[in-house]
């Protein structure tokens, strides 16, 4: 007789809510409610999730000279073609083989593929299958051009001189902006083809880093008889229009190792180690770095003084100029003799290095066996090599002045 039958009416919106009431409380359930619905009206300005390292990638592509960019969850093979690279494929499955190519610096993950077309000891040896292999970070790769692809032009671009500064009685700092007013992007290391108004072609390097570079930087040394040299020396005055093609190139900074860093440069190879350098100081790379500077005579460290600022101003950088045909006259009392010599004498053993080397055909040509043999690995000696302009041939003195990075007749 105590008990009194009765309809309970459940109210449906807080039916969720009950049994974390009868487990924490009201007062804990309340702050719960508050707080989510906190988070879901600040939800649209909340900073968006952090994206994985990969999300973007590099990929340095010979014979092409250049340097594309990749996209989240792309294989090899898809980012070249987006960027207009004449890459061979056939089946795109990994079934073929056509698309075979050799990984030259970094390291991928394949996708499924026929063991027949990359066999194991190929894989071994760096070969790859472009379809099926996503980069696990920053790459270089070396291919073979499919002959019935057309390749797309490189981007050509019309700019005006806007500066000549000499830098010595040999060397002057050309400086370039885009005619159409925009600023090219380039990375530190990469080069541009002067186009002359025959159609043939004299390649230079940035000589300014990425992010500092409001004009575009050249270091022209005058070879005797060099067709554009001549003119730059001689007759061109600022306002004056140049065509040129570009960025191009694969000589560029690996960030993917905590090794010290050992640049090798010649004569004005000095340009590519400088934009090199100022953009390791602004991306804050801690790696020790030394530069070895090879020229014939002290006056030809025509840059000298902003090395020495350098090493004063930054810890981990080291200036070691060397002369080889010092003069009594100079006062010369550094380091003489040939500039990869010195380096060997100073670190007889490079297992622990990445070397970079941009200076006169013959020194990179005699330097790199030198530092394989004190143990140089092939994955961190990097170098960069123009080659003589075919209309005209050169004696060997004329031909040590074409300097890497920046000075062709």
């Amino acid at each position: 007789m105590a008990t009194l039958p009765e309809s309970v009416h459940f109210d449906w919106f807080y039916l969720m809510a009950y049994p974390l009431i009868e487990s924490w409380g009201p007062t804990q359930t309340w702050a719960l409610t508050v707080g989510f619905s906190c988070f879901l009206v600040l939800l649209p300005w909340l900073p968006p999730l952090r994206r994985s390292q990969l999300s973007k990638w590099e990929m340095a592509v010979h014979p092409d000279e250049q340097i594309i960019e990749g996209r989240a969850g792309e294989t090899l093979l898809d980012a070249g073609l987006r960027a207009g690279l004449p890459m061979p494929f056939d089946c795109r499955n990994g079934g073929c083989g056509v698309c075979k190519a050799d990984i030259l610096h970094g390291s991928v993950k394949l996708g499924p593929f026929q063991e027949a077309v990359l066999t194991s000891a190929e894989r071994a040896a760096g070969k790859t299958l472009l379809c099926c292999a996503e980069p696990l970070g920053n790459i270089e790769i070396a291919y073979v051009p499919a002959t019935d692809v057309k390749r797309l032009p490189i981007h050509k671009h019309v700019a005006r001189v806007t500066r000549l500064e000499p830098l010595s009685a040999d060397v002057k700092r050309l400086c370039l902006s885009l005619s159409d007013g925009s600023t090219l992007k380039f990375h530190a290391g990469q080069y541009i083809n002067i186009i002359l108004d025959n159609g043939e072609k004299r390649s230079f390097s940035f000589a300014a880093a990425p992010h500092a570079a409001e004009e575009i930087e050249l270091q022209v040394r005058l070879v005797p008889g060099g067709r554009f040299t001549t003119n730059v020396f001689e007759r061109m005055k600022v306002g004056d229009n140049l065509s040129f093609e570009g960025p191009l190139g694969t000589f560029t900074l690996r960030e993917d190792s905590d090794k010290p860093i050992l640049f090798v440069a010649g004569s004005t190879g000095f340009a590519p180690v400088k934009s090199m350098v100022e953009s390791a100081f602004h991306t804050g790379i801690k790696r020790h770095m030394i530069l070895y500077w090879g020229v014939r005579r002290p006056h030809d460290l025509y840059l000298g003084s902003l090395a020495e600022q350098w090493a004063k101003e930054h810890s981990n950088f080291t200036f070691i100029p060397v002369v080889s045909n010092p003069e009594p006259e100079d006062g010369w009392t550094g380091r003489t003799g040939l500039v990869h010599q010195a380096i060997l004498a100073d670190y007889p053993d490079l297992s622990k290095h990445q070397v970079y080397a941009c200076g006169s055909v013959n020194m990179v040509q005699a330097a790199q066996p030198e530092f394989v043999k004190h143990g140089i690995s092939s994955d961190d000696c990097f170098s960069d090599a123009f080659h003589l302009a075919p209309q005209r041939p050169l004696d060997g003195q004329q031909a040590d002045m074409v300097k890497l990075g920046g000075t062709h007749v």
